[in-house]
C-alpha cells in the first residue's frame, strides 16, 4: 500500500512540474508580448511608469515560478526540502508586492494604509532574519 502511495505522490509531483512549466512558458510569452506592445504603442516608443511596474511584476512572478519549479524538482530527485529556497521565494514574493505598491491614490487604485506598510516591513524584517539565521547555521534543507 505504501508503495502505491509513493507512486501516486510522484505522479502528482510530475504533473505539478509539467503544469508549472507550461504556466511559466506562457507567462514568458505574455511578458514578451507586453514588452513589444508597450514599446510600439502610440506613446512614442517608451513605456509609462505603470507599464514598467507591471513588467517588473511579471519578471518577479516568472522568477517565483522558476524557483517553485526548482523546489519541486529538488524534492522529486532528493526527497528534501530546501528551506533557504522557500525563504528566498517568500522574500521575492514580498519584494514583488512592495514594488507593485502604489502609495499614491491614482485613478482606480487606493492609497496603501499605514498598517499595511508596517505589516510589510515586519514581514521583510522577519524573512531577512530567517534567511540570515539559515545561512549562518549552514542547514539549508530538511
Amino acid at each position: 500500500m505504501l508503495e502505491y502511495l509513493n507512486k501516486y505522490e510522484k505522479l502528482v509531483y510530475y504533473t505539478l512540474s509539467i503544469l508549472l512549466a507550461f504556466v511559466i512558458f506562457f507567462a514568458v510569452l505574455e511578458l514578451i508580448w507586453l514588452i513589444i506592445s508597450g514599446l510600439f504603442n502610440e506613446t512614442g516608443l517608451r513605456l509609462d511608469n505603470y507599464e514598467i511596474l507591471n513588467l517588473f511584476g511579471f519578471f518577479l512572478l516568472i522568477l517565483i515560478g522558476i524557483e517553485l519549479l526548482d523546489t519541486i524538482k529538488a524534492y522529486i530527485t532528493k526527497h528534501e526540502i530546501h528551506v533557504e529556497v522557500i525563504v528566498l521565494l517568500a522574500i521575492i514574493a514580498v519584494a514583488r508586492k512592495i514594488i507593485l505598491l502604489d502609495p499614491l491614490t491614482t485613478g482606480e487604485s487606493q492609497a496603501v494604509s499605514d498598517i499595511a506598510l508596517i505589516g510589510l516591513g515586519v514581514i521583510v524584517i522577519a524573512l531577512a532574519g530567517a534567511y540570515y539565521l539559515i545561512r549562518k547555521s549552514g542547514i539549508s534543507q530538511i
